[in-house]
């Protein structure tokens, strides 16, 4: 059946419509057993989102609606909008599951033959609802954006959150507030994906209540956005803005090439993560990441603790040896500014290193005399444009360029000013360049593995000589995957003498990069310390999805002020470089460990002196005990699937927190807070063989009594479970489970434990 409203009368053929409406609304529903959504007659436009569990419509009557969709085309400023249309009809596809078809014509002047169609179907068995679009109009421009689909007034719950994964993840206690601007005017929240936006979702919901789930099923990373937006008058919505491949923009009948998927669930940013999980780990980018093929190194899995020190060898790899003789377990090298060139201005001029070839190699041979392994950074996009290389190798025809044509400097040292360019994945020349540089620092200088700074970003290009479509598609990916085939196959262990394959890591988290990078670098674990508040907490959001599927490792944690390069200017350095910081701070450190622990991160620390081993001894033992409990439990901590820890109480407490990084100030700078934490942290991990841990840990400088409350049913456990405890002191039974009672367990003062769960 067709309705047709604009441009004509209301068809009779409404009459027998298989929606769930009658002749007198004005709201086209469809349903499902567990959702159902309702269209607005006259142009398409989603007005109801309805979870069936609950009876909630997570959206509100309001006196405007965005429309469904909006399409930018190129040399066009302004959009077109299904109110620009003339007709609209909707059309029921038969079968099952429900499904319409919904079209727009009728467009004049510069739109005129353009056909823009819709489809959307609900899931078959979950709260789901997904769409696809599709324009059509020979010779018209070539579209630069579509906004597709777009929501409008999300209604108002109490407590209402936004879950983000932002890289790691990000949680908003207040959305509408940061959603209403610094003005109150309204503000726009976008994230990239693939890049900043690690997996392609996110969740807007109350705590507890019903909450709306938007995402994509998207398996060959096409360049999107995810949005959400507000107004002046607290009214928030979402869109997802996708890029299409603009190969020739006089030709157009383009067709989204995967599915948006609206709907809604119950629960948390939890029950989120696991509805996008049930997807995500069936796709490739999951079975065959490198950790699910058993291709990452072995000293990589095998690290037990990592080390981020900057410069010279004997300020890196000496007091990592010194670190692995204390620990007696396996501790490898984050290594920054090792590199002939200053940081964040000089690259990729990263050769010789700046202590000499011949010293760096005599200097990684010994580490290697200890098993100490080494990443050494090399960042994987930038290019100083006040390099001599810069000049010299014409980088500039093979820099991302913008909508104008032009490069887009970016300037990272506040010290020099000096700008970079973002260098673009889809050209061989950088490809080749890249690859090239790691091969020489692998083969000649001796080191593990490359730390490829800012790997999972990714930028749309639009210069048309770089024989990539411009803008939008999946050139980024499709060169990332060309380029590290290409390193490991220059550093293979053919090539390396019967080495150890390359390690290559790259710098936050992301689906797509998961069958090329062996690590990834997660520093939200201690966000606080390098960012300013603004309205987010991290959560592990990414974790929650892929930890059997990834390594991850990284920490801001530092028991000093941050080091500085020096091949920067010596006017700024300060005075007494990497000087202790006030002992107050310390509760900081240890949350910052804590977080990483049971979250499942492979523990790391910044800035770190032999000397800290005696002057901060409960400061570092407290790191060393998290380490050695960890490595005892990878099977949860490195092989185990996230579930929500169990309910209990633990006190908070206001924490002196100090905000520093590398670009924190002029001299050292350093911006102190307060903000209250939980003292107790906690994750839980259902191991391959189906066992639960959970693990617990206390920076409180008293010991805490907590009560579990441990539900059997979502853990997949007995009832009467066999518990043991794992801590320090090695495995001790506590018995089994009873039903209808809490879990009691007695934390020393800043210690962990597991508490492992047998089926």
């Amino acid at each position: 059946m067709i309705l047709s409203r604009i441009g004509g009368p209301l068809s009779l053929a409404f009459l027998g419509f298989c929606f769930h409406a009658n002749a007198a609304s004005d709201v086209l529903r469809l349903s499902n057993s567990r959702l159902q959504i309702g269209l607005d007659r006259d142009h398409g436009t989603l007005v109801e989102l309805v979870n069936l569990a609950t009876r909630h419509n997570l959206l509100e009557a309001a006196e405007s609606q965005p429309g469904l969709w909006q399409i930018e085309f190129e040399g066009d400023a302004m959009p077109l909008k299904p109110g620009d249309a003339q007709a609209f009809q909707v059309v029921r596809l038969p079968g099952k599951p429900a499904a319409a078809r919904l079209l727009w014509t009728g467009f004049t002047g510069r739109a005129t033959g353009l056909q823009v169609e819709a489809v959307v179907r609900l899931d078959e068995e979950l709260p789901v609802s997904r769409w696809t679009v599709r324009a059509l109009a020979p010779g018209a421009h070539g579209i630069r954006r579509v906004h597709f689909p777009r929501v409008g007034n999300i209604a108002r719950q109490p407590q209402e959150r936004l879950a983000v994964p932002m890289w790691m993840g990000q949680l908003a206690a207040d959305p509408r507030a940061l959603l209403s601007g610094k003005t109150g005017q309204g503000a726009r929240l976008e994230w990239a994906y693939p890049g900043l936006l690690s997996l392609q979702c996110l969740a807007f919901y109350a705590e507890p209540g019903t909450g709306l789930y938007l995402a994509a099923s998207d398996t060959a990373a096409f360049r999107k956005t995810f949005v959400m937006f507000g107004d002046k008058a607290g009214s928030v919505g979402c869109e997802t803005v996708h890029l299409p491949e603009q190969r020739e923009l006089s030709a157009l009948d383009w067709q989204l090439p995967y599915e948006v998927v609206l709907g809604s669930f119950g629960g948390d940013w939890v029950t989120a993560a696991e509805q996008y999980r049930a997807w995500a780990t069936n796709q490739t980018w999951a079975t065959q990441s490198r950790l699910a093929r058993g291709v990452v190194p072995g000293w990589i899995t095998n690290t037990a603790l990592w080390l981020w020190n900057r410069g010279r060898s004997d300020a890196v790899l000496t007091p990592a040896v010194a670190l692995q003789q204390r620990l007696k377990l396996p501790v490898s090298v984050f290594w920054h500014w090792w590199h002939g060139c200053s940081y964040d201005a000089g690259f990729p001029e990263y050769l010789p290193p700046r202590e000499g070839t011949e010293e760096f190699k005599r200097a990684t041979a010994a580490a290697h005399d200890h098993d100490v392994r080494a990443l050494v950074y090399m960042n994987q996009r930038l290019w100083g444009m006040t390099t001599k290389s810069w000049s010299d190798e014409g980088a500039e025809r093979y820099a991302v360029k913008g909508l104008d044509g032009k490069i887009q400097p970016e300037i990272y040292n506040t010290f020099t000013r000096q700008a970079c360019a973002a260098m673009c994945m889809g050209t061989e020349f950088w490809r080749h360049k890249y690859a090239g540089l790691a091969e020489r620092a692998v083969l000649d200088l001796g080191v593990d593995g490359i730390y490829m700074d800012q790997a999972c970003t990714s930028l749309a290009c639009y210069d048309p000589s770089h024989g990539h479509p411009r803008g939008g598609g999946t050139y980024w990916m499709q060169g990332f995957r060309t380029m590290q085939e290409d390193l490991r196959q220059r550093c293979g262990p053919t090539a390396a003498g019967g080495r150890q394959p390359v390690a290559l890591a790259g710098e936050g988290c992301g689906e797509p990069w998961l069958p090329y990078l062996d690590l990834m670098l997660s520093l939200q674990v201690s966000k606080e310390r390098y960012a300013a508040l603004d309205g987010w907490e991290t959560i592990p959001f990414f974790h929650a999805v892929y930890h059997p599927y990834s390594v991850t490792y990284g920490n801001y944690s530092s028991l000093t002020m941050p080091p500085y390069d020096d091949l920067w200017p010596a006017e700024f350095a300060p005075k007494e470089p990497l000087r202790l910081l006030d002992r107050k701070f310390s509760r900081q450190f240890l949350m910052e460990q804590a977080r990483a622990f049971v979250w499942g991160q492979q523990p790391t620390l910044a800035n770190f002196l032999p000397a800290h081993l005696e002057e901060r001894k409960e400061e570092i033992e407290y790191v060393l005990k998290l380490a050695a409990l960890r490595a005892r439990a990878t099977t949860y901590l490195l092989r185990g699937t996230y579930l929500r820890p169990p309910e209990f109480r633990a006190p908070a407490s206001m924490l002196e927190m100090s905000r520093l990084s590398i670009y924190a100030g002029q001299q050292g700078g350093l911006t102190e807070f307060k903000k209250e934490y939980p003292l107790v942290w906690a994750g839980a991990w259902r191991a391959p063989n189906g066992n639960v841990a959970v693990a617990l840990a206390s920076i409180a400088d008293e010991p805490m009594d907590l009560a579990l409350t441990v539900d059997p049913k979502y853990y997949g456990i007995s009832p009467r479970a066999r518990v043991v405890r794992i801590d320090e002191l090695g495995s001790q039974p506590m018995g089994r489970l009873a039903p209808k009672s809490a879990l009691k367990v007695t934390l020393p003062s800043r210690s962990a434990c597991l508490l492992e769960f047998s089926r």
